[in-house]
C-alpha cells in the first residue's frame, strides 16, 4: 500500500496487487482493495476475481445500473447474470439451490468498504531535481494530485522532501514556488503530450521538471 493510502492511484500501481493474498481491481473509476473478500470466500468463485487481480474489470458491470451485466438466457428465457469470465463471488447461480445462501448486506462491488481510492483518469510523468544533491529522479503522477500528494509520492526517493522548497523554472518566471495545494496544471505545468502527439515529436522529448531547494531542517515524513 505504500506510505499511506492515495486519493488517486496509476494504472500501474494497481497492477502490482495481483494475487490472491493481495488483490486490488478497478471498476468505474474506484480502486477496490479485495483481499478480506478473498479472505472471507475461498473456493471456487472466488477464482475470476483472482484471475483478474490488478486489472480494470468494469466490463463485468452495466454502465446504467452498476450491477453485473445480464442477458436473457435462451433455455429458460428468463434474465440471467452474464459472467463469461466464470460465476464469482456474490453473483446468484442459475438454478435454485440449497448451496445458495444470501449471507451479505449488498454484493462486493456495491460495497464502499472495499474501497482504497480512485483510478486517475490520466498519468503524467515529472521529473523532481534535488538541486542540494543533484540527484534527479522520474515519478509517474495522477494528474489530478496536488504538488503535496506528489511530494507523498517522492517520499520514496528522499525521506526528507518536506525539507525543501519546490520551485519551477520556465518562460512564466525563474524559479518561482510552487502552490503545493494545487495541481501540476494549477501551477502552470500544462501537459503538453497532446501538442507533441500533433506534430509527431515523441513524448520523452520532454518531461517537465521541478526543482527541490532546502530550506528547512531534515525533517522525516
Amino acid at each position: 500500500m505504500g506510505r499511506a493510502q492515495r486519493r488517486y492511484y496509476t494504472p500501474r500501481e494497481v497492477a502490482e496487487h495481483d494475487s490472491a493474498e493481495d488483490c486490488w481491481v478497478s471498476f468505474f473509476g474506484q480502486v477496490h482493495h479485495l483481499t478480506p473478500l478473498l479472505e472471507a470466500n475461498k473456493g471456487i468463485l472466488a477464482q475470476p476475481i483472482i484471475d483478474h487481480a490488478g486489472q480494470d474489470i468494469t466490463h463485468w458491470f452495466d454502465s446504467v445500473t452498476r450491477d453485473v451485466k445480464s442477458y436473457v438466457d435462451p433455455a429458460t428465457e428468463l434474465r440471467a447474470p452474464y459472467t463469461p469470465m466464470g460465476r464469482f463471488i456474490h453473483v446468484p447461480p442459475l438454478e435454485p439451490t440449497a448451496d445458495w445462501v444470501v449471507g451479505f448486506e449488498k454484493p462486493w462491488w456495491k460495497d464502499e468498504q472495499y474501497v482504497v481510492g480512485k483510478l486517475t483518469a490520466m498519468t503524467r510523468p515529472l521529473s523532481v531535481k534535488n538541486m542540494l544533491t543533484r540527484q534527479q529522479h522520474r515519478l509517474e503522477v495522477c494528474a489530478e494530485e496536488s504538488m503535496d500528494e506528489i511530494l507523498q509520492r517522492y517520499l520514496d526517493c528522499n525521506n526528507h522532501a518536506g525539507s525543501y522548497t519546490w520551485k519551477r523554472t520556465d518562460s512564466k518566471q525563474i524559479g518561482r514556488v510552487l502552490d503545493m495545494g494545487k495541481t501540476l496544471d494549477e501551477n502552470g505545468i500544462p501537459d503538453e503530450r497532446p501538442t507533441f502527439d500533433a506534430l509527431s515529436i515523441d513524448d520523452e522529448y520532454y518531461v517537465p521538471t521541478v526543482h527541490l531547494y532546502f530550506a528547512d531542517d531534515l525533517t522525516v515524513l
